[in-house]
């Protein structure tokens, strides 16, 4: 198994650091352009959630990722230093009280363009998977 590790301080212009991060690993690993858009929303969400939610944009905490590949699958895990939350108690963003108010839309978007997610540690450790076939 591959393996790349990043950190970065919870600055929301960080996250152009994480979109050169994902194209290095686009040339890095071959990733065809469906995945790879999939990739770079999934991923850039959950680390702008993991700075602004999860970190409260604290710079002096950081924001780890590290992309894993193994044969035909990639995953990044992102981590943040916050006090997490609980998923099960998000608003489903697509329920008609819910379509004017704010929240549970990137992780309904993130659950939607990666094939696994997986949330641990209280939510401040979060794991996308990719196929790559």
């Amino acid at each position: 198994m591959n393996s790349i590790k990043i950190s970065i301080p919870s600055l929301i212009d960080n996250i152009k650091i994480i979109e050169s991060f994902i194209d290095n690993a686009r040339e890095k690993f071959d990733i065809n352009d469906d995945i790879y858009g999939n990739i770079m929303i999934s991923v850039t969400e959950c680390i702008s959630n993991a700075i602004l939610h999860g970190n409260q944009s604290d710079k002096e905490k950081l924001v780890h990722l590290e992309l894993m590949a193994e044969d035909d699958k990639l995953s990044f895990v992102i981590e943040d230093e916050g006090n997490g939350f609980e998923i099960d108690n998000l608003p489903d963003p697509t329920a008609p009280e819910n379509i004017e108010k704010p929240g549970g839309r990137g992780i309904f978007l993130i659950k939607h363009l990666s094939d696994e997610v997986k949330f641990e540690n209280q939510g401040k450790k979060t794991i996308l998977s990719f196929y790559m076939d």
